[in-house]
C-alpha cells in the first residue's frame, strides 16, 4: 500500500481538534530530556486543519531517535511531527526502546 494511502486512512481514523504543540508523555519508560515543538504547516493553517499525530519512535541507547513510524494522523501534519520528534533527546538506557508519542495541532 502506498504511503499516501496509508496516511489518508490514518487521518480518517485519528483526526480530531486539539491544541497546538501539546505533547502527551511517551508510553515508554524513558524520560524526555529535550523536546522540539513541531512547526504548524502553512497548508494546515490556511485550511484550518487540526488533529493529533501518533508516532512510534525507536530510541537508541544514547537517547537519540533512530527512526519514526507514523501510527496515525492527518497527512498534512505528519511531516512536521516527524521532523520535530527526530530532534528529541531521551535519557540514556542500556538498550534501544520504542516510545509512543502523540503531538496535537490546532490552528490558533
Amino acid at each position: 500500500m502506498s504511503k499516501a494511502v496509508y496516511l489518508l486512512m490514518a487521518a480518517l481514523v485519528f483526526c480530531h481538534p486539539l491544541s497546538v504543540g501539546q505533547q502527551t508523555e511517551p508510553d515508554g519508560a524513558r524520560k524526555v530530556l529535550s523536546r522540539v515543538l513541531p512547526s504548524y504547516p502553512e497548508l494546515a493553517r490556511r485550511t484550518n486543519v487540526s488533529g493529533t499525530v501518533k508516532l512510534d519512535a525507536l530510541v537508541a541507547s544514547d537517547g537519540k531517535v533512530k527512526a519514526t513510524e507514523v501510527v496515525g494522523g492527518n497527512p498534512i501534519l505528519v511531516q512536521a511531527a516527524v521532523d520535530a520528534v527526530r530532534k528529541w533527546r531521551f535519557e540514556a538506557s542500556a538498550q534501544q526502546t520504542k516510545e509512543r508519542i502523540e503531538l496535537k495541532f490546532s490552528p490558533r
